[in-house]
């Protein structure tokens, strides 16, 4: 992996910070992902809804409705076609389309010389958000994810607005470990439901379990980035997340205004996805 760094990277917060560097050398990192009362109107009425609305109920609900996977076939390249109108309400570092985001973190990693499977990752690991192509709101597909069934970290983006969740008022689902136990294991952890788990469980099949973890919990910034929810992991579990944590600086800092060549790149991208996927997949 090239790298502007003197030596070899020491820790993965210097790794976040290289590449940050390379890719958006115009940001501070503090310049990113700011949720405050100067963020967009879009942004915050988003979270407002996702975390009033995100019980453990409404998150086994849809598990039963979407893991049996039987919402149709497509190919991976049909189905990053369909997300060419999304913008992600919940981002207010970019407002280009999705499947733009996904080529500027697959490229970031390219030029790095990451391997071929984590490539692939970072120019899908945004396609479970098909979820809206079903009439799912923006709510139940984007955003940070965090476990329901337990008491909700404060570390979470806009934890005030979880006071009208009806979660809430139930004493067992807000203690710590909640229905859970202690390093339980995230495999059997209920995550807010999105865009990260439904895409798991499509490519689950089909890819090494180190882009597992970075497509499940990429967007569960307040354990990967925050050190949150330890107490739910197994050793396991703490050691993957060091791959999510290798995989985030390219899908945060990649994000810029500049549009990458998609009539140039795709070539390479389908044959990519080829290597790796069958020509549809159960959806």
């Amino acid at each position: 992996m090239s790298t502007v760094s003197a030596g070899p990277l020491e820790s993965l917060d210097q790794w976040d910070d290289d590449v940050r560097a390379r890719y958006r050398p115009d940001r501070k990192k503090e310049e990113f992902r700011v949720y405050d009362d100067k963020t967009p109107q879009v942004v915050r009425d988003f979270y407002k809804l996702n975390h009033e609305n995100q019980t453990l109920e409404f998150v086994l609900a849809k598990k039963a409705e979407y893991t049996p996977l039987n919402h149709g076939e497509m190919s991976i390249w049909d189905a990053m076609e369909r997300l060419d109108k999304l913008v992600d309400d919940s981002d207010p570092d970019t407002d280009l389309s999705q499947i733009e985001h996904n080529l500027q973190t697959a490229e970031a990693m390219r030029a790095d010389g990451h391997p071929r499977w984590m490539i692939l990752t970072g120019f899908i690991h945004d396609l479970g958000k098909v979820l809206t192509l079903y009439g799912e709101p923006q709510w139940a597909v984007v955003g940070d994810t965090f476990p329901v069934g337990c008491r909700w970290s404060d570390k979470i983006v806009y934890p005030e607005y979880f006071e009208n969740n009806p979660d809430s008022a139930n004493p067992e689902l807000m203690s710590p470990y909640g229905v859970y136990d202690e390093q339980i294991g995230l495999d059997n952890i209920h995550m807010s439901w999105g865009h990260d788990e439904y895409l798991y469980h499509v490519t689950k099949p089909y890819l090494p379990e180190a882009a597992l973890y970075m497509i499940r919990y990429h967007s569960w910034y307040s354990a990967h980035r925050e050190l949150d929810y330890q107490y739910l992991m197994s050793d396991h579990d703490l050691e993957m997340m060091n791959e999510v944590r290798k995989f985030n600086p390219y899908d945060l800092y990649s994000k810029s205004a500049a549009k990458p060549d998609r009539a140039a790149l795709e070539p390479y991208y389908r044959e990519l996805i080829a290597e790796f996927f069958p020509p549809t997949l159960k959806w």
